[in-house]
Parts: structure tokens; C-alpha cells; sequence
């Protein structure tokens, strides 16, 4: 299980609550086995058992809970949004992850279902002003989100101005109230492992909800290092998202083992339905 340890592991229920409608199983779910341990989903949460005392049978889409819906393509369709949104309210992921643009149509697909609607802004670059971001973030919370993925001010990151990293983060969360859901994308392939840690570290001071790994869009994705990381500088208070590049139910799985309690996805059907006779178990 590398540096994930077992308290982190165990996330509470209030914390899943937080940032998920999916109601809970009614029975424990298997969603795989690594390195001699086992990863269970119950009402309570995320918990890893010893290879030995695992019973509940393994079986695909045991991981969609955990899953965001993803189609960030700049050519995206109509058509395809819509595909999208059918995809998600047939197997159960916790929300579609779309641009601006296409938030009232996938509102408006999703409703009264309990997926939920996600959309980024300051996206893919998180150049954008402050102000930018947050006009970005109101108008899609009128439009139906409930979820909104930032990207980090890396710029200023790389430049060592923290003050202003936390002030984006603090205005950000001010034009995302609570109960909306929001994340912050820390695009962790241009940062070192300290400016990964003191990001994480703002975005917990600032109250926002989940710090996640990439946009898709840069050098590279989540790595199992990355979210351990993440998940030790945030602890069990937020949510870790693992995004970017993550294309088997093995590779998803060993994101969870890791510590992410959330997965972006665009191959989202093809990872989770391989969950049946994956080589994880």
C-alpha cells in the first residue's frame, strides 16, 4: 500500500456524505485487493482489510460511486453530452465533469437523478484573474453545477507569491458556497513535491473540499505518488481527486489504495465495467 496508511484510509462517513449523494451500500463492496489488502466500500466509507478477512464478492462498477463522468474535449457535442450524462444516471457515477458551455444541458439531463452536475473554470491553464474565475464559477452555479473544479494559480505558485495563491483560493470558495463542491487542480506535473504540499496546505486552510491531481491537458497525470502526497497534506478532511491518464480498473484501483477518494475519468464505462476478473484481485 506504499506510504497510505490505514487511519487515512478509513475516511468517515461524514466526509463521504459531504461530497457525494450516492447513497451508500446496503451490503460491504469489494473493490479490489493489492499488495496483501484489501479495499471495502460501506456506510461508513473507505476501509482496507487484511487480504484474509476479505469476503464480499468482487464485481464490476464497484468503484462508479467514486467516479466524475469526465468529457473536457473542446470538440465535444451536444450528442455527446447527452451520451454522457445517459452513461452516468445507467451506472451510477457520482457526477459528469463537462465545460461551462454544456452545465445547463447536463443539469437538465441529470435531474432528479443523484449525479451530479461538475464543471471546471480558469480551465486548463488556471491563468485567468481571480475575478475571472469566480464570474466563471457563479454563472455555472446558476446554471445548475454543483460541483466546481478550479484550476490552481500556478504561475504565482512557481513564483512563491503563496499569498496570492490563498487569496484565489479563498475568493473561489466565497463564490462556491457549501453545500456546492469545490476542488482545486494543482496540475501536480509542474510542481514539486513541496509546492504539491503547500498547496494542498492552502486549499485546506481556504475550506475548499478536494484537492485534485491534473487537468489532462499538461505534461502528465496522477501518479500513486502524488495522491499519497496529497492525501498526507490534507489528512481525512477533504477529498483527494486522482485525474489524468488513468485508463484500467488497476490503475483506478491503485489510486484509491493511494488515498483518492474521487476519480476523473473519460473512459469512465470501460474501467469501472472491468472491475470482474481484473487482475487486481
Amino acid at each position: 500500500m506504499g506510504s497510505m496508511t490505514n487511519d487515512l484510509l478509513d475516511l468517515t462517513s461524514e466526509i463521504r456524505a459531504r461530497v457525494s449523494t450516492q447513497a451508500p451500500p446496503r451490503q460491504a463492496q469489494l473493490l479490489g485487493c493489492l499488495h496483501g489488502t484489501c479495499l471495502l466500500r460501506d456506510a461508513e466509507g473507505l476501509h482496507s482489510v487484511p487480504l484474509g478477512d476479505c469476503r464480499p464478492p468482487a464485481g464490476p462498477w464497484a468503484l462508479a460511486p467514486l467516479i466524475d463522468h469526465t468529457l473536457l474535449k473542446a470538440d465535444a457535442t451536444a450528442a455527446q453530452i447527452e451520451t454522457l450524462c445517459g452513461e452516468a444516471r445507467q451506472y451510477g457515477f457520482a457526477s459528469v465533469c463537462v465545460n461551462p458551455v454544456w452545465v445547463a444541458l447536463a443539469a437538465r439531463l441529470l435531474a432528479g437523478s443523484p449525479v451530479r452536475t461538475c464543471t471546471v473554470v480558469g480551465f486548463p491553464l488556471g491563468a485567468t484573474s481571480t475575478v475571472a474565475k469566480a464570474c466563471e464559477a457563479e454563472v455555472a452555479l446558476r446554471e445548475g453545477a454543483q460541483e466546481v473544479d478550479m484550476v490552481l494559480a500556478i504561475g504565482p505558485a512557481k513564483s512563491g507569491d503563496w499569498s496570492k495563491v490563498a487569496e484565489d483560493l479563498r475568493n473561489l470558495r466565497a463564490a462556491v458556497p457549501q453545500p456546492a463542491v469545490l476542488k482545486v487542480i494543482l496540475e501536480t506535473c509542474l510542481l514539486t513535491d513541496s509546492e504539491k504540499a503547500r498547496a494542498c496546505v492552502l486549499a485546506r486552510e481556504a475550506g475548499l473540499d478536494f484537492v485534485k491531481t491534473s487537468t489532462g491537458f499538461s505534461t502528465g497525470g496522477a501518479t500513486e505518488a502524488d495522491v499519497a502526497l496529497m492525501r498526507q497534506a490534507v489528512g481525512t478532511g477533504l477529498g483527494v481527486k486522482a485525474s489524468g491518464g488513468i485508463r484500467t480498473y488497476e490503475a483506478a484501483l491503485a489510486m484509491v489504495f493511494a488515498g483518492a477518494t474521487r476519480l476523473g475519468l473519460s473512459a469512465s464505462v470501460a474501467v469501472a465495467g472491468g472491475g470482474a476478473g481484473s487482475g487486481a484481485y
